[in-house]
């Protein structure tokens, strides 16, 4: 059977964000995909970082909502987790919530000279990120990010 996984994640995203936001976290991001068996991921985050057992408390209430909505027509394992504290930053939103993080970057085209980048983040505005590297503010489109993560 086909199923459209984009179209999955979008639909899980739109349902599960109140809930998670009205229980005080943030939904950072949804991801379903086939590993050893269907994965629909859910990951999710708070200020100073999130518990297994808040894990555990937000799996119930989604696993609950998404039984009554059954996107999703065969058998699959939902995961509820913490994205880390090297998470990998996937979109501007994410860039914006850890504005002051320490960042690494790793672009598919050289910006000033650098196909890889370590600094600050210090916005995001308009599709570019604003990273402080060695003192200097360098403006980085997000479509030259092959891959980002915080660092330690």
């Amino acid at each position: 059977m086909r199923i459209d996984e984009k179209a999955v994640e979008e639909r899980v995203k739109e349902l599960v964000k109140p809930i998670v936001e009205r229980m005080g976290y943030r939904l950072f991001d949804v991801e379903f995909r086939p590993e050893k068996g269907w994965v629909l991921r859910i990951i999710v985050d708070k200020e100073g970082g999130i518990t297994v057992g808040e894990c555990e408390e937000i799996s119930k209430r989604v696993s609950a909502l998404l039984d009554v909505e059954d996107l999703i027509p065969f058998s699959y394992f939902l995961e509820v987790s913490s994205p880390g504290l090297t998470r990998e930053l996937k979109k501007p939103e994410h860039f914006e919530f850890f504005t002051g993080r320490k960042v690494r970057i790793i672009l598919r085209e050289p910006v000033q000279g650098k196909r890889e980048l370590v600094g600050v983040i210090k916005g995001v505005e308009e599709g570019i990120v604003k990273v402080e590297v060695e003192g200097q503010v360098v403006h980085i489109p997000f479509s030259v990010i092959a891959r980002a993560n915080l660092e330690m």
